[in-house]
C-alpha cells in the first residue's frame, strides 16, 4: 500500500465520526457553491476543466472558500490519481516518493493530480521538488494558498501555473449551504430533525467573514445544543424512532443557541499574512482621504481581531508625520499621546486613544510637503554625499582651521536687522535648491507667508551687502 493511498472506508460520506464540514464537501461542479467568476459558464477555469486542459493551478483565496474541494472535483472530473499533500507535515522524502510514483504512473496512463494544502508553507528546496516534474507533465499541481503567490511562492514555480483568485462566499451563499445540510439525510443533520429559521442561519452566516467551513461549525456545534421538544403525555425527550402519533416537532436552533454556539466571533486576520497590510493600508488610505468614519471602521476591524495595539499605534504616528505634517503641527503630538495612553493603560482601553488619534487625522488640514521634501533630499544625498560643506558654515577651534579659511565670511544671523543673512548654505552644485514647498492649508499657509517674507529680507540683505560685525558661533 502506497503511503499516500487513502484508508479504506476512512471517507465514506456517511461516517458521522467526520466534521460536518468534511462531510458535507460538495462532489460535482454542480453542488459547488460560490466562485462563479471561474466556475460558471463559459469562464475561464470551467472552460479549462470541460477541455480537461487545466495544467498546473495556485488557488488563492481566505479559508473555507472551497479551495480543497475545487481541487478535489477538478481531478473527479479529469479522472485523475488525486494525492493530497499538507505543506505543514510533507518533507522532501515524502515530495521525492511521490514524485517517483506519479512518473511510473504516466508511463501506464495515468494522470496524478498533486494537491498542496497551505503550498506557501513549502520552503524553496521544496517547492523546487516540483519544478521538473510540473515540466515534464508527471503531474498536474493544485496548491492552495491563503497567502499572496507573488510573495510566497517561487517564480520559477509560480510562472509555470495558472492562479486563480477565490473570493469570500456572501452571506446568501453560506445560507444556502447550511440549510443544505439542516435536510441532507445522507451526509448533513436531517436525521437530526432539526428546524432553524432563515433568520437563525443568517445571524451565523453573518459571523463567518465568508468561511463556510466556519459557518459549518457553527451550526454542527448548534445542532448539539438544541433540545428536543417534550412529549406532551409522558415528557420523555422525543424518540425519532416513535414518529407519530403526538410525536413533538423538530428541534428549533434558536438566536440564543446560536450566540452560546458561536461565543466570539472570528474575524479573518492573519497579523503577519496580506490581510495585516490590506487593513492598515486601508486605515492609512480613508485618514489621508479624510474620512473619520472608514478610519474609524478599519481600525476596528485590526484592534478587535487581535492586533497589536503598539503597531497601530506606530502607524498613526507615521499617518500625522507623512500626510498632516506642518499643516497641523499638534497631530503628532496627538498620535504621541495616544502611543503612550496604549502603553500606559493597556486594552482595551487604549482603543478609545487610538480612535481619538485617527479621528483626529482624518479631520485636520493635509499635507505631504514636508514627505516630498524630505524625499527630494534623499534622492539629493545619495548623489552628492561627497560634496564638501563650504568652508564659512565650518566650525574653526583650532588656529590651524582658521588659517584654512574655516568660518571665513560666516554671518551671525542675531546680529542682522531681520536676523537672516544672504549666506549660501548648501554645497555649491545644490545652490538655490528649494526642497520644502508648504500648502495653503492650516499652519501651513502662515509657514509659507513666512518664507516669503524670509525670501524678502534675504534679498534685502544682499542688496545692502554683507553685515557688520562678525561673530563667530
Amino acid at each position: 500500500m502506497s503511503l499516500f493511498q487513502p484508508i479504506p472506508n476512512a471517507g465514506s460520506a456517511a461516517d458521522a465520526t467526520r466534521p460536518l464540514a468534511d462531510r458535507m464537501r460538495p462532489r460535482t461542479l454542480e453542488e459547488y457553491v460560490g466562485q462563479e467568476h471561474l466556475i460558471g459558464p463559459g469562464k475561464p477555469l470551467r472552460t479549462q476543466v470541460d477541455r480537461d486542459d487545466t495544467g498546473s493551478l495556485i488557488f488563492w483565496g481566505p479559508p473555507g472558500t472551497g479551495k480543497t474541494t475545487l481541487a478535489k472535483i477538478i481531478a473527479s472530473m479529469t479522472k485523475a490519481e488525486f494525492i493530497e499533500f499538507s505543506a505543514v507535515l510533507a518533507g522532501i522524502k515524502e515530495i521525492k516518493h511521490v514524485m517517483a510514483d506519479a512518473e511510473r504512473a504516466r508511463q501506464y496512463g495515468t494522470r496524478t493530480i498533486v494537491f498542496i494544502d497551505e503550498i506557501h508553507r513549502f520552503n524553496k528546496a521544496q517547492q523546487d521538488a516540483f519544478l521538473p516534474h510540473v515540466e515534464k507533465g508527471n503531474i498536474r499541481l493544485i496548491g492552495a494558498t491563503t497567502e499572496n503567490p507573488s510573495f510566497e511562492i517561487n517564480s520559477a514555480l509560480l510562472s509555470r501555473c495558472r492562479v486563480y483568485v477565490l473570493k469570500p462566499l456572501t452571506e446568501d451563499q453560506i445560507v444556502l449551504l447550511l440549510r443544505r445540510a439542516l435536510t441532507d439525510r445522507g451526509r448533513g443533520l436531517g436525521n437530526m430533525n432539526l428546524a432553524a429559521s432563515d433568520d437563525v442561519l443568517k445571524k451565523i452566516a453573518s459571523y463567518t467573514s465568508g468561511d463556510a467551513r466556519s459557518g459549518y461549525n457553527v451550526l454542527e456545534v448548534a445542532a448539539g445544543l438544541a433540545k428536543p421538544p417534550l412529549l406532551a403525555k409522558d415528557a420523555r425527550p422525543f424518540d425519532s424512532a416513535q414518529g407519530k402519533n403526538g410525536a413533538p416537532g423538530p428541534s428549533e436552533i434558536t438566536d440564543e443557541i446560536v450566540r452560546d454556539a458561536l461565543q466570539k466571533r472570528t474575524l479573518l486576520y492573519d497579523k503577519s499574512g496580506e490581510e495585516h497590510y490590506n487593513l492598515i493600508s486601508a486605515l492609512h488610505k480613508s485618514v489621508r482621504n479624510s474620512d473619520p468614519d472608514a478610519a474609524l471602521y478599519w481600525l476596528g476591524r485590526m484592534l478587535e481581531a487581535g492586533e497589536d495595539p503598539l503597531y497601530v499605534a506606530r502607524r498613526v504616528v507615521r499617518m500625522a508625520v507623512e500626510d498632516i505634517g506642518l499643516a497641523d503641527p499638534n497631530a503628532l503630538s496627538l498620535c504621541m499621546a495616544a502611543r503612550d495612553a496604549v502603553d500606559f493603560i493597556g486594552m482595551p482601553e487604549g482603543n478609545l486613544a487610538l480612535a481619538e488619534a485617527v479621528v483626529y487625522l482624518s479631520v485636520a488640514p493635509k499635507s505631504n510637503a514636508l514627505y516630498t521634501a524630505y524625499g527630494d533630499v534623499q534622492q539629493d544625498v545619495e548623489q552628492t554625499a561627497a560634496d564638501s560643506v563650504p568652508l564659512h558654515l565650518r566650525n574653526a577651534p583650532t588656529k590651524l582651521m582658521k588659517g584654512l579659511g574655516y568660518g571665513q565670511g560666516y554671518q551671525y544671523a542675531h546680529d542682522l536687522e531681520g536676523k537672516v543673512a544672504d549666506m549660501q548654505c548648501l554645497p555649491d552644485n545644490l545652490s538655490g535648491r528649494v526642497y520644502y514647498h508648504p500648502t495653503n492649508e492650516g499652519v501651513e499657509k502662515r509657514i509659507r507667508e513666512r518664507m516669503e517674507e524670509i525670501k524678502r529680507q534675504r534679498s534685502r540683505a544682499s542688496e545692502s551687502g554683507p553685515a557688520q560685525p562678525k561673530k563667530e558661533s
